[in-house]
């Protein structure tokens, strides 16, 4: 069974910096895409980042210029580096991943981490 383990969340003032972690693993054939999502209270789920396999990257409009995603294939392992931070941006963040495993690798499964708590205060 794959999973997802985040760390890196916490507490930040405005104008900080904070770096989440996303770890996959289990039996793994391959990863497509990985992206960070969030949800604030009240509000719905969001895309805050996307990256590919192959490194292609999409971004929330939001973040764009503040937020960078990236990947270490080897690690099965998806980054966000998050700069400018904004008390907008508090949200528990979740790592997504469409994974392939060795047991049924010509399908695709969706996998989310646990969450991880991001504050920023003013």
């Amino acid at each position: 069974q794959e999973q997802l383990v985040e760390s890196g969340g916490g507490l930040a003032q405005a104008g900080g910096s904070l770096r989440l972690s996303c770890a996959a693993s289990g039996s793994i054939f391959s990863i497509n895409a990985m992206g960070w999502y969030r949800q604030a209270p009240g509000e719905q789920r969001e895309l805050v980042a996307r990256i590919t396999s192959g490194g292609s990257t999409n971004y929330a409009d939001s973040v764009k210029g503040r937020f960078t995603i990236s990947r270490d294939n080897a690690k099965h392992t998806v980054y966000l580096q998050m700069n400018s931070l904004k008390p907008e941006d508090t949200a528990v963040y979740y790592c997504h991943a469409r994974v392939r495993d060795y047991y049924t690798p010509l399908i695709e499964y969706d996998y989310w981490g646990q969450g991880t708590q991001v504050t920023v205060s003013s």
